[in-house]
């Protein structure tokens, strides 16, 4: 069958990682006769610098129709000025919640290669390979009400809702146990329930769910003693199952332990398995243009593609393996740079990971 891919470069970094994820695609079009159809559309600042709109009717409707989304990224400061309803971010906030993308899959595993790279001693993470369940659809960042009032001193007042329903904590529960299931069969939950009445809710449903899985051991976690057990003892986890908040910052946490947020992909996906694949790296804005970006996590992003949505699990391994080799070759972007490595630029990386291909 033909896929059909969204392709949204986005803003700073995003379109030049996305362009080497799309040279890997369209190798493996037109070397191994994968059937591919990309089409590429505006999202965030760079759309409404276009459209004055951070998520334009045409381009929701391609990604409603695409199978799959890529996206590099989104936002910058230039458009930090603009209403909040403007901004970059809500384009892709926008995505989430039209394709109903609700659980966001982050792995983050240490490639041997980079060991010395990373932030801890390389005894304290040889090995990790650890799986960050996030549900994605709600939370603080969803709930309403939400807003800025003034109270009757005079005083200004910001305030969000953070809430969740028992439906939505079973469903991105199912995934992450699910998820175990294909790993070490161990899933650990992470909240506050010891002071947030939606954190009691999640554990109670978290719990209740995890009676369906009987071979997948169960525990849980106080955010702040996770953020901490992440840098302690990173690899006594294999799947972390999160909220929306906390999921986002324990991945830009866990990230640092694998040498580069460069090097990690992740995927949000529906309830059958459509999805919207991008490194969680930000747009980056100072190092725009200066071809200094590592589009590892971009290129691993798409085979994360192949492998959920599309169901191409040879497909997957393939970029894998690829980016492997090229890893094995000494060859590195900045952000992983060391000694005794050679130092490429963006552009060279995306060649060697096509030429790895074969």
């Amino acid at each position: 069958m033909t896929y059909k891919i969204a392709i949204l470069p986005g803003d700073g970094i995003g379109p030049e990682v996305i362009a080497e994820a799309v040279k890997v695609l369209e190798r493996l079009r037109s070397a191994f006769g994968v059937r591919l159809e990309l089409q590429s559309a505006p999202v965030g600042g760079a759309a409404y610098d276009a459209h004055k709109h951070p998520l334009p009717e045409p381009t929701l409707q391609l990604v409603k129709q695409a199978d799959a989304v890529l996206l590099g990224a989104v936002g910058g400061s230039r458009w930090d000025s603009l209403p909040r309803e403007l901004r970059p971010e809500r384009g892709l906030l926008t995505i989430r919640a039209e394709l109903k993308l609700f659980a966001n899959l982050r792995p983050a595993m240490l490639f041997p290669q980079l060991a010395s790279a990373a932030a801890l001693k390389p005894e304290a993470i040889s090995g990790l390979d650890l799986l960050i369940v996030r549900e994605l659809t709600g939370d603080i960042y969803f709930g309403k009400p939400r807003g800025i009032r003034q109270l009757e001193n005079g005083e200004r007042q910001g305030y969000d809702t953070m809430l969740y329903a028992e439906h939505e904590v079973e469903r991105v529960a199912r995934v992450a146990f699910e998820a175990a299931r294909k790993r070490r069969k161990q899933v650990c939950s992470v909240d506050k329930a010891n002071v947030l009445e939606t954190s009691g809710l999640w554990r109670e449903v978290v719990t209740r769910v995890a009676k369906e899985y009987p071979d997948v051991a169960l525990s849980h976690m106080y955010v702040d003693n996770a953020a901490m057990q992440l840098v302690r003892a990173p690899k006594q986890f294999d799947v972390m199952l999160t909220g929306n908040m906390f999921g986002d910052i324990l991945s830009d946490e866990a990230s640092m332990l694998t040498g580069s947020i460069g090097m990690l992909p992740s995927a949000s996906l529906d309830a059958h398995n459509k999805g919207m694949y991008e490194p969680i790296h930000g747009s980056a804005p100072d190092i725009a243009g200066r071809r200094l970006a590592n589009p590892l996590a971009m290129i691993l992003s798409a085979a994360m593609m192949f492998r959920y949505s599309f169901n191409e699990l040879a497909l997957a391994d393939r970029i894998e393996r690829a980016v492997v080799t090229v890893l094995d070759q000494g060859l590195r972007t900045s952000d992983i740079h060391t000694a005794g490595t050679k130092k490429v630029n963006t552009a060279e990386m995306g060649d060697a990971v096509v030429k790895a291909l074969e």
